[in-house]
């Protein structure tokens, strides 16, 4: 597939508190054949780790 599924961006971030969740949303990403962009950046909002990671679609 050339392109991204159901209409999806070929460069995609996604952000959110460093847990179970965040990390499911990023798996499922992956599965669609995303690959991911460097490491995350994380930071602390005094209340909790927060993540953010680039993810790719393959242009090859």
């Amino acid at each position: 597939m050339s392109t991204p599924p159901d209409g999806l961006p070929a460069y995609r971030v996604l952000t959110g508190p460093d847990d179970e969740t965040f990390c499911r949303r990023v798996s499922e990403v992956l599965a669609l054949g995303y690959q991911l962009h460097e490491g995350p950046a994380v930071t602390f909002n005094g209340d909790r780790v927060i993540v953010a990671q680039a993810l790719l679609w393959p242009t090859r």
